[in-house]
């Protein structure tokens, strides 16, 4: 990402750009607007394939030529992307079995996105071709900056390639079909496989399926596309060794271990469109950027796309606030990314995204949305000498792609995997909290706290981390329906948490999942609602009981010294309140401060800092709010050019500062 910034002069803004939809006129204008927004970075080609290559192994790349060279003519670096994720018509025709197939059996036919098998030999291969092909033509072209491999990776496939390759892993997973019964527990319904060809996808089936077929075929599926993504990958790096990265959706768009493409891109990227408007908008913001940095290793990251106008939430897609390109803008900087780009530069006039908010609207430059982003322009322009400072967090939700997976799956109570994981986010946003996220394998010693929101499933590998981090001084704090099943989505016996009960000073004996609607009350007046354990305190302080029912006078939360360090449980889902208040407690335990103290509701504060072993930071402070709010802080503010002294600063209205300290 270094490399890239420097290139830029600085931190980069700009977003996917389409010429191929335009014509010579708007060109010209776009040249002229992209200089007066500050535009110094276009994704480019994205959906090009079938203008690349019009016909199979026939290449077109003149008008890509004219338009690279027109580019870095008016001053702006190309981010050149691989079009394969949509693959043109005259691909359908020739692969009709690279076609996806649904677990219902419908072969999908040309006409959107996406309309691909990954495991099929077809689609791999014209993949590669298109991919090197371009990485020949383009490797040393003066205009291009980085690679970016592919768009929002991946349609899930059941067809007869796919189980073919689902074979293959499986093989190379379990070596015999004696260890795959054994994990997959096949002695249930008379489900023993007797040769490798009875194995398939879980393709659509009478009731429930099998929850290991389920969790591997997932787990299958992410490193197939890991795979996939490699391949192009390494035809570019044949002609060029500029990044090359791909656009990670979040948080549960893909079915993709984020973990694992981390380690494989030069350095994340991320499309983030906020599921709320407001303050909660803020939040999400805050949740997807700081996952796309835990997912690199704590290094800068890029937000590749997000809206100018654009809010998805649960009822409809809503318009973004005066303020909100900026803020959220500066919300995913001031959390390690390395710049701004959208999606995307003007707004279509034709095709399935024609409503998809763009930089230069249907309305043209002479708007609101036009005038905020050449203003954010401005204002990242004016961040460049942060460029390559990281971001530190004393705190980790813990994140595993696993257990989302072996959540989603019949037969299991309804818990929403990522609901969970937004819910301990924010409250832990609100507590002014800069967060990281981790794996429960990862080594926790550099955390003070470590939040497990939801770890249903939970490995071998997995437990004995968590017991280090405790026996070594941490403060963990464990959720309800945690340590149920172990790395194949077997039952741990003997009562859960599994492998944790000893560190937490406890044993669950039975779970009791609440009707909706149903409340409960704890001994220290906290409600709850959702579920309840039935749980035995083995050692463990018992901090709040039930008080109705069956479970009158049993343990509801809990406290257990073990080693050096603390294991909380919650054993039922507590109120907003509650919940807060929790985590509150272990935030103090554990000796985490907000990053500024006394924030008011709604204003956000995040720190930047240097690596160089200097002193120099910079704080970054968000007003979502309505009103003007005063803070005792001081720097050198670089929205503004402007010194804040002693006396402090008003933050506006939905305004926002970046104050250099040291």
């Amino acid at each position: 990402m270094r490399r890239i910034t420097e290139r830029l002069g600085g931190l980069a803004f700009g977003g996917d750009y389409n010429p191929e939809q335009w014509d010579q006129q708007v060109w010209k204008e776009d040249d002229l607007l992209m200089r007066q927004a500050g535009v110094n970075l276009a994704t480019v080609g994205v959906f090009s394939w079938a203008l690349l290559e019009p016909e199979q192994g026939r290449f077109d790349f003149g008008w890509l030529d004219a338009h690279l060279d027109r580019l870095h003519a008016n001053g702006v670096a190309v981010d050149l992307a691989t079009p394969t994720a949509s693959p043109p018509p005259w691909f359908t025709l020739a692969h009709p079995d690279a076609m996806p197939v649904t677990a219902d059996g419908t072969r999908l036919t040309h006409g959107s996105r996406d309309t691909y098998c990954l495991a099929a030999p077809g689609y791999r291969q014209a993949a590669r071709g298109i991919a090197a092909a371009l990485a020949q033509r383009y490797g040393s072209h003066p205009a291009v900056a980085m690679w970016h491999v592919h768009n929002e990776y991946a349609t899930v496939c059941h067809c007869d390639h796919a189980a073919a390759a689902f074979r293959d892993w499986l093989r190379a997973r379990y070596g015999t079909l004696e260890a795959l019964n054994a994990a997959w527990g096949t002695a249930f319904w008379s489900q023993h496989y007797g040769t490798w060809e009875q194995v398939l996808p879980p393709r659509a089936t009478q009731w429930h399926h099998n929850p290991g077929q389920t969790l591997d075929y997932r787990r299958f599926w992410s490193d197939e596309t890991l795979a996939a993504y490699r391949e192009q990958r390494d035809a570019i790096r044949e002609h060029s060794d500029l990044p090359v990265t791909t656009n990670l959706m979040l948080p549960g768009y893909q079915v993709l271990d984020l973990w694992k493409f981390g380690a494989e891109v030069d350095f994340v990227g991320i499309d983030h469109y906020p599921d709320a408007a407001g303050v909660d908008a803020a939040a999400d913001t805050a949740f997807g950027a700081d996952r796309a940095r835990s997912f690199g290793g704590g290094k800068p990251w890029l937000l590749i796309e997000q809206g100018t106008n654009t809010v998805y939430s649960s009822s409809g897609t809503l318009p973004k606030e005066p303020g909100d390109i900026l803020r959220h803008s500066l919300g995913h900087i001031g959390r390690g990314s390395e710049g701004a780009l959208f999606f995307q530069w003007r707004q279509s006039r034709a095709g399935a995204e024609l409503w998809h908010s763009a930089i230069v609207p249907h309305a043209g430059p002479d708007t609101r949305i036009f005038r905020e982003a050449a203003a954010t322009g401005a204002a990242v322009a004016g961040l460049g000498e942060l460029a390559g400072s990281r971001v530190h967090a004393d705190v980790a939700v813990l994140h595993d792609a696993d257990v989302w997976w072996a959540l989603d799956n019949r037969g299991l109570p309804q818990l929403d995997y990522h609901a969970a994981l937004r819910r301990a986010h924010r409250a832990l946003w609100d507590a002014g909290v800069t967060v990281g996220f981790a794996h429960p394998e990862h080594d926790l010693s550099g955390y003070r706290l470590v939040v497990a929101p939801s770890l249903y499933l939970l490995s071998d590998a997995g437990a004995a981390s968590l017991r280090r981090y405790v026996e070594g001084g941490g403060t963990l704090l464990v959720q309800h329906f945690s340590g149920a099943v172990d790395e194949f989505h077997q039952a741990r016996l003997g009562g859960y948490p599994g492998s944790l009960r000893e560190v937490l000073g406890l044993r669950v004996e039975e779970y009791r999942p609440l009707a909706a609607g149903e409340l409960l009350t704890l001994s220290d007046g906290t409600s709850a609602e959702g579920w309840s354990e039935l749980l035995r305190a083995e050692g463990a302080e018992v901090l709040a009981a039930y008080t109705s029912g069956v479970m009158d006078r049993q343990p509801a939360l809990t406290r257990h010294r073990f080693g050096a360090g603390t294991g909380w449980y919650a054993s039922t889902r507590l109120d907003d309140a509650g919940y807060a208040a929790l985590i509150g407690r272990v935030l103090a335990q554990a000796g985490v401060a907000p990053v500024v103290a006394g924030l008011p509701t709604g204003v956000e504060a995040v720190r930047r800092s240097s690596v160089d072993g200097g002193s120099r930071s910079w704080l970054f402070l968000l007003n979502h709010g309505d009103e003007p709010v005063r803070l005792d802080v001081a720097g050198h503010d670089l929205l503004t050019a402007t010194e804040v002294g002693p006396d402090g600063l008003t933050l506006p209205a939905r305004g926002a500062a970046v104050l250099r300290q040291g």
